[in-house]
């Protein structure tokens, strides 16, 4: 399925104005190369050891004989259910991959207690522990969520006189400790290339080994992405990177946010990997690109804010325009693996137009430093500024509680927009059981009549979370989190699951409101019953 996109209006303007400094500069095939310069001097150095994943179809091609011989071993000894522990890019290029090809594939990137619980245990449908294998997806070894994971699973996994070197498959880069150590401890280890950083990770090991252990037919992805190798690399008006890379990161003023609108595509999930893939890229140096995920009649998309890029998925890009009147978006089709070569070109090319290293993320640890210190010294909840019908109100400064209700608190939220800010919704909490808490997206929109983005904490803070606080200061913040009893031991740590994300919450408020950004933290204490209060709030 060949990758088509079709522009109208002021954006095929920008492109058109944009295209030919892109091309005269060789930036396609500079890419192509290896050319790290292309993004400075200062960047260069790092640069130049993360283009791997240019080179990722051809480096990846031999580990699918592998994948498959695995698989089908798994299989025969009745192992069909595959959970994939993994934050970020070891995690959202495998969900879209799974759900595209309409292969089941649990995804842990949470540390919700019940969710990790859920995981654990399985279903009657989809199978319970005995059928599942575990897939610990890490580039460091070293990131907290994951490492939590397996060693609950490696616990459950000996309780039931399952060994767990059997049934737990890693993936990490070669030399990282993790691959030292679960090599010394006997696992089956897939070393990814080190030199692709994770969001730029969809057709290495990070992205395949959990999808094909799955059954997606990976060799058929790498064929695709293949088949669009040559499309990119050619300076060109016609390559669809450039066209991209322009549309999104091109004009003066710039439009800086990026609606990204599914409408009758195959493709399930994809505007999640692009809002990582772009946020984190280019959300740095007080610039950046914010993607907002959106459905085809958020409000948004009915009516667009000026600074606004609506981008369109659809099942043919040409023909759609004729059926459809969407003037001045960009209209997007083509098959996923195209899809992740183009987007991930485009967002290199868009770093470099915007002036910044696509391929750092230097503020992505300052939460976890956060949420260390916290865990260390396990200080007393602070008091809530408001309690009111079961939901805790919490804030960064104390005039946003100013009101004594938690509707006049939102409010308050949003009269600290800008005229051209955003508002990013976070939920620490099990999205498969308060799933509807995504439906506020929608309702805060409205109400605050700004782009707002959700996201499921902490999967975020491996995502959006490096724009919320390198990007432009425009944002304002609110967190959800709710109050259970449920809780779960994190075998050898002095603290649970329950502490854990309580710990990444407040972490991450506290460099947030340390950076100067508002922030309402909503506790739900009885969350089944109080999600309506909070939704009568946001109206």
């Amino acid at each position: 399925m060949a990758f088509e996109i079709h522009l109208t209006g002021h954006v095929k303007e920008v492109v058109h104005e944009t295209l030919p400094g892109l091309i005269s500069d060789l930036v396609a095939s500079g890419i192509t190369a290896g050319d790290g310069s292309l993004w400075g001097p200062d960047a260069e150095a790092e640069v130049s050891k993360r283009l791997g994943w240019v080179q990722a179809v051809s480096v990846s091609r031999p580990l699918v004989p592998e994948i498959e011989a695995l698989r089908a071993e798994l299989v025969a000894q009745g192992v069909t259910r595959v959970v994939l522990a993994g934050m970020g890019g070891s995690s959202l290029a495998p969900e879209v991959i799974a759900q595209t090809s309409g292969v089941p594939l649990v995804i842990l990137d949470s540390t919700a207690p019940s969710q990790v619980l859920a995981a654990v245990d399985g279903d009657a449908e989809a199978g319970g522990l005995e059928q599942t294998v575990l897939v610990v997806s890490s580039k460091s070894g070293s990131t907290v969520e994951t490492d939590s994971a397996k060693r609950v699973f490696e616990a459950a996994f000996r309780d039931i006189g399952i060994e767990p070197t059997g049934r737990i498959v890693i993936v990490t880069d070669p030399g990282s400790p993790l691959d030292v150590s679960a090599r010394a401890e006997g696992f089956r280890v897939f070393n990814a290339d080190p030199t692709v950083g994770g969001r730029y990770s969809a057709l290495t090991a990070f992205g395949l080994v959990p999808s094909g252990l799955a059954g997606v037919d990976i060799a058929t992805l790498l064929d695709e992405a293949e088949a669009t190798l040559l499309e990119v690399a050619i300076d060109s008006p016609e390559n669809p990177a450039l066209v991209l890379a322009a549309a999104i990161a091109g004009g003066d003023p710039r439009r800086d946010k990026l609606g990204l609108v599914t409408d009758g595509t195959h493709i399930v999930g994809l505007p999640d990997w692009i809002e990582q893939l772009v946020a984190e890229s280019t959300g740095k140096n007080g610039t950046g690109i914010l993607p907002v995920v959106l459905l085809p009649v958020s409000p948004e998309v009915e009516n667009p804010p000026a600074d606004l890029q609506i981008v369109r998925f659809v099942d043919e890009a040409n023909a759609f325009h004729f059926r459809e009147h969407h003037f001045g978006e960009v209209l997007i089709s083509g098959s996923l693996a195209a899809q992740f070569i183009v987007w991930e070109y485009a967002t290199a090319i868009a770093g470099r137009m915007l002036g910044i290293n696509p391929f750092d993320q230097p503020d992505v640890e300052s939460a976890k430093i956060a949420a260390r210190g916290l865990l260390d010294e396990r200080p007393a909840d602070t008091a809530p500024a408001l309690a009111l019908d079961g939901v805790e109100v919490r804030v960064s400064d104390a005039a946003l509680a100013a009101s004594g209700t938690v509707a006049g608190v939102l409010d308050a939220l949003w009269a600290q927009l800008p005229a051209d800010g955003y508002v990013s919704i976070q939920a620490y909490a099990d999205r498969d059981r308060l799933s509807q808490l995504e439906g506020l997206r929608e309702l805060v929109a409205a109400d605050s009549g700004r782009p707002t983005t959700f996201g499921w904490g902490p999967r975020f803070l491996h995502s959006t979370g490096q724009f919320h606080k390198g990007g432009p200061a425009r944002g304002v913040f609110l967190q959800i989190l709710e109050q259970t009893d449920v809780d779960l031991e994190i075998p050898g740590r002095p603290f649970t699951f329950g502490q854990l994300i309580r710990a990444q919450a407040a972490g991450d408020a506290a460099v947030l409101a340390a950076h100067g950004r508002p922030v309402v933290t909503l506790t739900l204490t009885d969350p089944q019953a109080e999600v309506l209060t909070l939704f009568e709030a946001a109206q």
